[in-house]
């Protein structure tokens, strides 16, 4: 069973360890410079590890932006040894659902970046109902969502 877990002080540690596959690095952050993140805006944020059972599988954070008001979703990543095994759309769905009560503020809107070449992420993200918004940041184009 895949569960997200809110990083605390018990288990951050567990971030570091994951890896992704050295062709995948350059669409991803590391947890840790993720994490440095998450402190920094603390009060608007909240980093997940990606659970199955009690090991952590893959990291995720979200994020409020109190300036446009959206949610968005930062760093989603899943240890290359676990890929492959739907842990992904299990944690973005789940994500979802968090953000649906909304935690930090009212928004409907849920944004996020990606890597222009990382067609299996783009295929997760348009699968659950995300759309490109034409915004481009080099190699990283925008995708975002309404809920209800």
């Amino acid at each position: 069973m895949i569960n997200l877990i809110q990083i605390t002080e018990e288990n951050f540690i567990d971030a570091f360890s994951l890896k992704l596959a050295p062709e995948q690095e350059r669409f991803v952050s590391h947890p840790i410079r993720s994490l440095a993140q998450a402190y920094i805006y603390r009060e608007q944020c909240q980093p997940f590890g990606i659970y199955k059972g009690n090991t952590m599988v893959g990291y995720v954070m979200v994020i409020y932006d109190y300036d446009i008001p959206e949610y968005d979703i930062w760093h989603m990543m899943v240890d290359e040894s676990n890929q492959k095994q739907g842990y992904g759309k299990v944690a973005l769905d789940q994500l979802l659902d968090y953000i649906k009560t909304k935690p930090f503020g009212s928004s409907n809107r849920v944004t996020l970046t990606c890597n222009r070449d990382n067609i299996q992420a783009l295929n997760l993200y348009k699968s659950r109902g995300f759309t490109e918004t034409g915004a481009v940041d080099g190699d990283e184009i925008e995708l975002s969502l309404m809920m209800q």
